[in-house]
């Protein structure tokens, strides 16, 4: 039985849960921002309208002020859309048990051997995006496919509102056409070093003898080459929704980043939602990683054993300290991300002297009672009605 993989993709997700709420957003150009009171941090989500002005994510805001300076701006409230996404996730389950979340605007799921219950795969297709708007009020895009990277492929090809089928047999015709850098996988970088031998599209990288791509990318290649002819032999892999084995989160941004200073920004704003989710669901870890991605796609992660926690100053500490010791000022940045894991372990006996030299107390019960104080805040009247002065330095220093 050939298999029937859906890549379910919310449009502008941020954004999209914030008009749920507030319809004198909808038409009009908007965006889920760090402060926009004070007019500093990063667009976190942008609607298609604040797009068409040039507006991205991870931008930093007063760029995109620049570019739209009408743009209304709305604080994040990331237990809400995390509520938002578990009801898209719950719609979801009702289709199928195989669900894979990929973050938390999207999900695979394995709709293979469904036909008999909600039809062929765009009728299917339909009726999940027809549910999602008309459940909860948001839209979706949605790719279907045989496998895992064309489904995703797919979902990119029709935002917003998009249902696109894109089968093995039909790469040829959709799939090798696209410019090889809008392929999954393809950073700046590497589509620049593959222009550089002639390779301009999806289907010049497919065509291309793949011991030559290894050669000239390592293992990067090899799988570039078999994901440009449709290949990808992994399996959509449900887990339990108490099986929390890492909270992590991550931002692919607008431009390639040089400047650390600009990147400890963004990792604490990452920190904060990892410490606010692993507050959430009670998990004190005792790994913090780092995950930085270069525009060439290579991709390093650096991690540290820490004492148990929680409290996002910790792992704030530790994911600047990891960055500093691992920054490489000439090497663009994609993509920053940090997470927190290791919440079964009993790392108490390893601490290390690193904590001696942040001064951070993991057992202080001063500073747990003011971050959840804080949570609590930001819960009844938004993320951009308390920060942290350590945050608003940082992004004060990106101000021109």
């Amino acid at each position: 039985m050939k298999k029937v993989i859906f890549l379910v993709d919310m449009n502008a997700f941020f954004i999209s849960c914030e008009m749920t709420r507030n319809p004198e957003l909808i038409g009009i150009p908007a965006a889920v921002a760090g402060d926009p009171q004070k007019r500093t941090g990063i667009i976190l989500a942008a609607n298609y309208e604040a797009r068409s002005f040039g507006v991205k994510t991870a931008m930093v805001l007063h760029e995109a002020l620049k570019l739209c300076p009408d743009i209304k701006l709305v604080p994040p409230d990331h237990h809400f859309y995390a509520e938002k996404s578990r009801e898209v996730m719950d719609l979801l389950s009702s289709y199928t048990p195989l669900i894979e979340q990929n973050s938390i605007d999207e999900a695979w799921l394995d709709m293979t051997g469904c036909e008999r219950l909600f039809g062929e795969p765009i009728v299917s297709a339909q009726k999940i995006m027809d549910h999602i708007h008309s459940a909860l009020g948001l839209w979706c895009s949605i790719g279907i496919s045989e496998n895992k990277f064309l489904a995703k492929m797919a979902s990119d090809m029709k935002k917003p509102l998009g249902i696109t089928e894109l089968w093995q047999k039909d790469i040829k015709d959709k799939l090798w056409p696209l410019p090889a850098k809008s392929m999954h996988g393809i950073g700046k970088q590497t589509a620049e070093k593959l222009s550089n031998i002639g390779i301009e599209t999806i289907g010049d990288l497919a065509l291309l003898n793949p011991g030559f791509l290894v050669k000239k990318f390592g293992k990067l290649g090899g799988e570039l080459h078999k994901k440009a002819n449709g290949i990808d032999p992994s399996s959509v892999i449900s887990h339990a929704k108490d099986e929390v084995k890492s909270i992590g989160k991550s931002t692919t941004l607008s431009e390639d980043l040089y400047d650390i200073e600009t990147a400890k920004v963004v990792l604490m704003q990452l920190a904060e939602e990892v410490g606010m989710t692993a507050r959430q669901y009670n998990k004190k870890g005792c790994t913090v990683q780092i995950t930085i991605k270069y525009s060439d796609f290579q991709t390093i992660t650096r991690q540290m054993t820490i004492p148990p926690t929680y409290l996002t100053k910790e792992i704030t500490s530790i994911g600047i300290q990891l960055l500093k010791q691992n920054w490489k000022p000439s090497a663009p940045v994609r993509l920053l991300g940090i997470s927190l894991s290791g919440f079964d372990k009993d790392c108490r006996s390893n601490q290390i002297s690193l904590f001696d030299s942040l001064d951070i107390n993991s057992f202080s019960n001063k500073e747990e009672n003011l971050e959840k104080t804080m949570d609590n805040l930001r819960n009844r009247y938004g993320m951009s009605k308390i920060n942290r002065a350590t945050l608003l330095k940082a992004v004060k220093k990106q101000e021109p």
